[in-house]
């Protein structure tokens, strides 16, 4: 079975399925889309994703988008190692966690959202302020969020979609130079850029990086 995934080196919602494609040990094949050329509204993708968004994944005749739709895809195909908890609760919290980074930070801070906002007239100081209040508010308050939890990952020994979503957000917080000292968070970070699965999904060692 061929997978073949749509994506951008520097897109986070791309990053986020390589990790977890990663973290499941699945090969797949990269059809690189230039997000800077245009190349999510390339006639060709927009038959396969009309959002004109990264990433897609291809799978035996199906298209699959929005990168968590995609990884709970991945998680249920293949449940191990799992990317979320048993617990009930705890699968709740994991989700909640991913949620608040993939729908309340990085939307509002996205490319498309920043074009937006330059094609209304403001300079980019005020297009940077924008992107650096969203990201540091979500940031503060996901470090609130697991500020009592212990171990290496977001939510203890094991890797989960929480620490899969956090570690793309983290290095968008520093591409804008908004803060990202919040020790929790940075140690988490620390952690699972030593992971192999990290290591193989970060941008720089794309084929299409530049």
């Amino acid at each position: 079975m061929t997978l073949r995934l749509h994506t951008y080196w520097r897109s986070s919602a791309a990053w986020r399925v390589r990790t977890a494609l990663a973290l499941k040990g699945l090969e797949w094949e990269a059809v690189a889309r230039d997000l800077r050329k245009g190349g999510q509204s390339a006639p060709d993708y927009l038959a396969l994703n009309p959002q004109a968004l990264v990433p897609a994944l291809e799978v035996e005749g199906d298209v699959l988008t929005q990168s968590l739709a995609i990884c709970e895809y991945l998680e249920e195909r293949w449940p191990e190692p799992p990317l979320l908890p048993a617990d009930l609760i705890e699968r709740a919290r994991v989700r909640a966690f991913a949620l608040a980074v993939a729908c309340d930070i990085h939307p509002l801070q996205n490319l498309k959202v920043l074009r937006m906002l330059r094609a209304r007239g403001l300079d980019k100081a005020a297009v940077d302020g924008w992107a650096h209040e969203v990201i540091e508010g979500g940031l503060a308050a996901c470090a609130k969020l697991i500020e009592h939890r212990t171990g290496p990952y977001c939510f203890g020994a094991a890797v989960t979609l929480a620490d899969v979503v956090l570690i793309p957000q983290m290095a968008n917080a520093r591409r804008f130079g908004a803060r990202v000292d919040f020790p929790r968070l940075e140690a988490i970070e620390a952690a699972a850029l030593a992971h192999p699965a990290f290591v193989a999904a970060r941008p720089e060692a794309q084929v299409d990086a530049d």
